[in-house]
């Protein structure tokens, strides 16, 4: 299984910008690579939000998977610091 070499607030924090700034979500630059680079960890506030928001897996998502491995790979999330670097 491959694994993300970025640390997931940086990832979400990264969706977040790009859709705000790119024509592809609500924004409109053509390109926003470079703006999604320069901005994300202002988003990383936001991202840390989603994630902490997704720590109560939906009944479906309980129903397909184990919670408590859910539930630790979330709060890992969480507390991954490796963004920060």
């Amino acid at each position: 299984m491959d694994t993300a070499l970025t640390a997931p607030v940086e990832r979400v924090a990264r969706v977040l910008a790009g859709h705000e700034l790119s024509r592809n979500g609500e924004g409109d630059m053509p390109s926003a690579g470079e703006a999604v680079d320069a901005l994300w960890p202002e988003y990383a506030g936001t991202a840390l939000a989603v994630l902490k928001t997704l720590r109560e897996p939906s009944a479906r998502m309980a129903a397909v998977g184990d919670i408590a491995t859910w539930d630790r790979m979330i709060l890992a999330a969480i507390d991954d610091e490796t963004m920060i670097d």
